[in-house]
């Protein structure tokens, strides 16, 4: 197979006129959403470019300590990007503990059997393979978190009344959000669930599109993106739980009562 087509700077620039005009749509519709559109494609061009020059340095030293540090870095990232999308977060530094907590127990012990169990590699924190599978970890299981949270306070809000009521009527507060909590933990799983219902039919992942294009076999490629898909749908379930779970605790006290001040309007 031949090599990598490299992509030069004025290639990047023709895919940046989409961005341009899609934003200039948005301005035409009205739809308000221009200066995100432009502010987040900037983000996405400095944040890659410089983590592009980290993971050299990181691979060319492969040390565990640097490698711990990046891993870090990365989950205090996700924790804070899980806050900022409620729109009723949690008081002080719930939000993000919760948040962090729940990808913290899941994303990374997934990637760590992940490592240990089918991979492999020598040593078993390899950047090569340690980073880019915590990444993809640690992104989708902050959608699902993200989703999950954001759909439980916003019903916990709404359904105040009816919560007292069961509460009042002898119900535990697990008993009285039950059903919310069941409901967030599936808004949570939708994007996964369907990610993979839609996989090699609908989609072409990114992981084996990126193996492709990289010049690997289309069945290595198919390997490996079936682990990551296993791997992503487990963590994004268990990191849902974990901040359902969690977050619901949080809203109520120890004598069973809700507590909605404990959430910003």
């Amino acid at each position: 197979m031949s090599g990598i087509i490299q992509l030069s700077p004025l290639d990047l620039s023709f895919a940046a006129l989409l961005i341009l005009a899609l934003a200039g749509l948005s301005i035409r519709l009205r739809l308000g959403i221009e200066k995100r559109i432009l502010i987040s494609a900037v983000r996405t061009v400095i944040q890659l470019t410089l983590i592009g020059f980290v993971l050299k340095a990181l691979f060319a030293s492969a040390a565990s300590g640097w490698v711990a540090l990046m891993a870090l870095t990365m989950l205090l990232a996700a924790g804070y990007e899980v806050t900022s999308r409620q729109k009723h977060k949690l008081r002080g530094a719930w939000g993000f503990g919760i948040g962090t907590g729940s990808m913290f127990i899941s994303a990374f012990t997934v990637t760590f059997f992940a490592l240990t169990v089918i991979i492999s590699p020598e040593p078993w924190y390899a950047p090569r393979y340690a980073i880019p599978l915590l990444g993809m970890l640690l992104g989708n299981t902050m959608n699902g978190v993200s989703l999950s949270v954001n759909h439980l306070t916003q019903n916990v809000r709404s359904h105040r009344s009816v919560i007292e009521t069961r509460l009042a009527l002898g119900q535990t507060k697990s008993e009285a959000i039950a059903d919310i909590r069941r409901e967030s933990i599936r808004t949570g799983l939708i994007p996964i669930v369907n990610a993979m219902a839609a996989a090699g039919i609908v989609s072409l992942p990114g992981m084996m599109t990126g193996q492709i294009l990289a010049g690997n076999l289309p069945l290595d490629a198919v390997r490996y993106q079936i682990m990551i898909m296993f791997m992503v749908s487990a963590g994004t379930g268990f990191g849902t739980l974990a901040a359902i779970w969690m977050t619901s605790h949080r809203l109520f006290d120890d004598r069973d009562r809700l507590r909605l001040d404990r959430l910003r309007s």
